[in-house]
């Protein structure tokens, strides 16, 4: 008898050190659709870039949570002046670089002055513009003096441009990242994924994971077989919404449906004939019905938008019946433009399924008026270069990520060629008070004036689709920003 308990026993513990194993998993293998240009968030508008290195391999002053909300980052603490114009930031003691190097005061200014310099090439650089000057009061001490109040600095400071990097590996950041967070970058097999690595030297609370691999999986069609098999354990932004059927019925699955900052536009370029032509964006945003474009794209998952501004946002005013679906007031308006006939025009399509199938529906939409569109599928970095940064395009469809985002439509040279002195006013204006209400009203005068306008085809607000194993916690239900923040991410029984 004594045997058989002994053996027994012997049986439990190896069933529990099983169980254990199991429930220790370390690993984890994360789905996204596009493979960044570079690995340099500083560097490029690709919210591919930050969807894997934010929080984890690059860090701020402060940074953005879960909930939007802005928190401590490598500064622990900081005092702004009664006047709004100065910020006293206490650095973080004993903060080392992946390298082995200490980051200090001298990093948070070379990081700053870096951004804001004449020749930078941040994809951001309108979120310094306010800084007058930095300076390293001692190794833990920064002071930052600003031109005039801004309400959003310290929001501005935890975006994924804003992260601190070293002037000694900087350069190098495009290949080989090192920044001072949680995981340390340790692969990018081009073309297929990059891999990340617990960072045992990290300053803050250790990580579960000891490992994270973010696969990319342009492919729509193969996001579900790859989450069903488990090869992908994790697609915080599901690609596929029409696919979802099969993995709610399924109890090894969560699918969580959350927001996004991603307001999504049919771009149009305001500096190039014929939509310089007011008449002829008013047409085409009367030719648009979102409800069958979003039923379409997102499954009927997102939520229509009237102007570059989130519905979660409190001063987020309902705009979508400005240019309400008018398939006779839209030719009306072209037949005004001198276009009765219609014309030609491109439309270059990023990645994204969310992309392709709005093109292929707004094709459809701008026949029935007259506007033939021959549709150009791009590579994220052909898209990049053509239409974000050289301005070359008719057309365009891409989800802005960036969190709050609505002053780019009163940046100079900005891709879609908007200029309008009135909305830079307001903007200028808004600089300058941290008076919630008196934002809040400028934000909605900001978004009126660009929907009069008709500015860009305002589509949706790009939902996010959450789908992981039922067993993994702690991924982000919304995105208040383009990231994947793993740092509360473990696996549980």
């Amino acid at each position: 008898m004594k045997s058989l308990v002994t053996v027994f026993s012997a049986a439990a513990v190896t069933l529990a050190s099983a169980s254990f194993a199991f429930s220790a998993r370390t690993d984890l293998v994360i789905g996204v659709v596009l493979e960044p240009p570079h690995l340099d968030p500083t560097a490029s508008a690709a919210g591919a870039i930050d969807e894997i290195l934010y929080a984890n391999v690059f860090e701020g002053l402060t940074r953005i949570g879960p909930n939007g909300e802005v928190l401590p980052g490598l500064a622990e603490s900081w005092e702004v002046t009664e006047d709004g114009k100065v910020y006293t930031f206490k650095l973080r003691q004993g903060v080392k670089y992946h390298d082995g190097s200490d980051f200090d005061a001298e990093d948070v200014k070379f990081s700053l002055d870096r951004a804001r310099a004449a020749d930078s090439v941040n994809a951001q650089k309108a979120l310094f513009a306010a800084i007058d000057t930095v300076e390293a009061v001692d190794p833990q001490t920064v002071k930052v003096t600003l031109k005039q109040p801004q309400g959003s600095f310290l929001y501005n400071m935890g975006w994924g441009d804003a992260v601190i990097v070293a002037p000694e590996s900087a350069e190098g950041n495009k290949e080989k990242p090192i920044g001072t967070g949680p995981f340390r970058f340790e692969r990018w097999a081009k073309g297929a994924s990059v891999t990340l690595a617990k960072n045992p030297d990290y300053w803050g609370d250790a990580v579960a994971l000891d490992k994270a691999e973010f696969r990319f999986i342009p492919d729509a069609a193969a996001a579900l077989p790859a989450i069903l098999s488990g090869d992908v354990q994790a697609f915080p932004s599901f690609p596929a919404g029409d696919a979802l059927a099969p993995i709610k019925a399924d109890p090894r699955f969560s699918v969580v449906i959350g927001a996004t900052e991603g307001e999504t536009i049919l771009a149009m370029n305001n500096a190039k004939a014929p939509f310089d032509n007011i008449k002829v964006r008013q047409a085409i945003s009367h030719a648009l019905d979102r409800e069958e474009i979003i039923l379409g794209a997102t499954d009927g998952l997102g939520v229509p938008i009237g102007s570059h501004f989130s519905p979660a946002n409190e001063a987020y005013e309902d705009l979508t019946g400005t240019y309400p679906h008018d398939v006779d007031k839209a030719k009306a308006l072209l037949a005004e433009a001198g276009f009765a006939d219609g014309f030609s025009a491109t439309i270059k399509l990023p990645p994204p399924p969310y992309a392709r199938i709005s093109g292929e529906i707004i094709t459809s939409q701008l026949a029935e008026i007259g506007i033939k569109l021959e549709i150009v599928p791009m590579e994220w970095a052909q898209w990049l270069e053509q239409v974000f940064t050289n301005k070359d395009f008719d057309l365009t469809i891409i989800a802005h990520t960036e969190p709050n985002d609505i002053d780019i439509y009163g940046r100079e040279g900005y891709y879609f060629g908007y200029n309008n002195p009135e909305f830079k006013a307001v903007m200028a204006e808004l600089d300058q008070s941290s008076d919630p209400a008196v934002r809040n009203e400028l934000y909605r005068k900001a978004q009126r004036i660009i929907a009069d306008d008709a500015v860009n085809g305002f589509l949706f607000q790009l939902p996010k689709i959450g789908v992981w194993d039922a067993k993994l916690t702690g991924l982000w239900e919304n995105s208040p920003l383009q990231a994947n923040d793993l740092t509360k991410v473990r696996w549980t029984d």
